[in-house]
């Protein structure tokens, strides 16, 4: 009996659980969809890299002699949805039985449930925990801190280990990584490849078929199959894990990439696998040619910090990216989608993502993210705005990310304390601040930066939810000994900022 077994946009490889279920007389099903491709409004580049790379694995897995049944955009036998095709296929070659690796979104797990073939997910194990491992570690915690089980990754994996104890004494070199902004970066950027015959096609397509979405394809350079993204790995590793430690958290103008990896949409695409990225960067300190501190510190996003929001996002379940504790329902302002402000760092953060659907984890945390939570923006549009215009956007990722880390809207199941900041994070990490409109020293008043004002307006209209919050303390202490007045007139002119946002005026 004929079986479909499903291969889904970010799960090319051939490790991948599904495909180990493949013998003769099955059909690889993949399709490019109108449904996948649109429940959000993708940035171009991400639908670009995500169809030309399935595009060539599909080639790849027919040259290995497999049977591949590959539905492009344009087929018009498109069904246009992924259990639209698993019917249309099932009809062609008579089959009733679907293998399915679990994707990565509760909506399209639910759609596989809900159809009507006999559909078998079998759980993703490209990742190194499992839900039932995520589970058992979060049992009986009070806190489901990434820290604690970033531990348990390293002791499960070996990494950056000897006789059970951390190289160099310590877990976490975070610390070290903290250092501002250089006067400039000596780092070219991640590796760039130039787009081949199908990946011109492809190019083509979707300026066809989603020009209208925000962002530009121009200058696509992504990787697009497995070896070209190890390619680039080698790259980063040789040229840029030297420095990227020291200088993870600093942001400059118009450096876009700093000396940060560009690898998460190859991993998050299955391009690349979490153990041999992790591998690489230890075998560099084994060889002296990358600090710990920097090794340490991307091999801890790699299997701490992406193991957990991913364990945090099926924990939870599919109602976790709803939450919505803090009640914040301001509505996302129109200068994320690319109007103009006068606040350069966003202006800065935007349009890079425009350009190249990628911005660092602190352009995302402690400037637009910051902002939105300063700010009291929904945190559905929120989430929205990052799945749509980033190029490793996948719900699972995202979720815990936007929901837990940035916007604390699950309450502190992620995060101890809002990451909120006022214009001084920014100043000390990047040169964001000279040159812009605002002024990060001035408080009140003519040129007063937003983030200075919003910081003490969300402080003060959160105060009963987080004044016995022990890492706060300091904050309301120091809002308390400030004089009525002034207080008055932050609040004041934070209202002001606000309404003007909320009327589409400039700010």
């Amino acid at each position: 009996m004929t079986r479909l077994i499903l291969v889904l946009g970010d799960q090319l490889t051939r490790d991948v659980a599904a495909l180990r279920e493949y013998r003769d007389g099955d059909v690889v099903v993949m399709a490019e969809v109108a449904e996948e491709a649109s429940y959000v409004p993708h940035h171009p580049k991400k639908i670009a890299f995500c169809f030309a790379a399935m595009r060539k694995f599909a080639a790849a897995l027919k040259e290995d002699g497999l049977n591949v049944a590959y539905t492009t955009l344009d087929d018009p036998e498109n069904a246009g949805s992924i259990t639209g095709e698993l019917l249309r296929r099932a009809e062609e070659f008579g089959a009733t039985e679907v293998i399915a690796t679990e994707p990565g979104e509760w909506r399209l797990i639910e759609a596989l449930e809900d159809c009507p073939l006999d559909v078998r997910q079998l759980e993703d194990d490209r990742f190194l925990a499992s839900h039932a491992q995520f589970e058992t570690w979060a049992k009986g915690r009070k806190e489901l801190r990434m820290e604690w089980f970033y531990r348990e990754m390293r002791r499960q994996t070996g990494l950056l280990m000897e006789g059970g104890e951390p190289v160099g004494g310590k877990w976490n070199y975070d610390h070290d990584n903290r250092k501002p902004a250089p006067g400039e970066v000596d780092h070219s950027g991640p590796m760039n490849f130039t787009p081949d015959e199908i990946t011109e096609d492809i190019l083509s397509l979707v300026e066809r078929k989603f020009s209208m979405n925000f962002g530009t394809l121009d200058g696509f350079f992504f990787a697009t199959e497995a070896g070209q993204a190890r390619r680039a790995l080698a790259h980063w590793v040789r040229y840029a894990l030297p420095k990227f430690g020291d200088y993870q958290d600093a942001m400059l103008p118009d450096e876009p990439f700093m000396w940060h990896s560009f690898i998460a949409l190859y991993l998050n695409a299955g391009l690349l696998s979490p153990m041999e990225v992790c591998r690489a960067a230890e075998d560099a300190w084994k060889a002296g040619d990358a600090p710990l501190n920097a090794v340490e510190g991307f091999i801890r996003q790699v299997i701490g910090w992406r193991e957990y929001v991913r364990g945090i996002y099926y924990l939870k379940g599919p109602d976790y990216a709803q939450e919505n504790w803090l009640d914040q329902n301001r509505q996302l302002p129109e200068f994320f989608w690319g109007a103009e402000t006068r606040m350069r760092c966003i202006a800065q953060t935007v349009s890079q993502t425009r350009d190249h659907a990628y911005a660092h984890h602190i352009q995302r945390l402690m400037v637009t993210g910051n902002f939105a939570l300063l700010a009291g923006i929904n945190p559905q549009e929120v989430q929205h705005w990052y799945m749509s215009v980033y190029a490793d956007a996948y719900e699972w990722v995202m979720s815990a990310n936007v929901i837990g880390m940035s916007q604390f809207a699950d309450g502190g199941v992620v995060a101890s304390k809002p990451y909120v900041s006022s214009a001084n994070y920014v100043d000390k990490m990047s040169g964001y601040c000279s040159g812009c409109h605002y002024k990060p020293k001035v408080k009140t008043g003519e040129g007063a930066c937003p983030f200075n004002l919003l910081y003490w307006h969300f402080l003060d209209r959160h105060r009963e939810t987080f004044k016995g919050n022990p890492r706060m303390g300091q904050m309301y202490a120091t809002w308390d000994r400030m004089a009525e007045d002034k207080r008055a007139t932050i609040l004041s002119e934070a209202e002001t900022f606000l309404n003007r946002m909320a009327q589409g005026g400039l700010v």
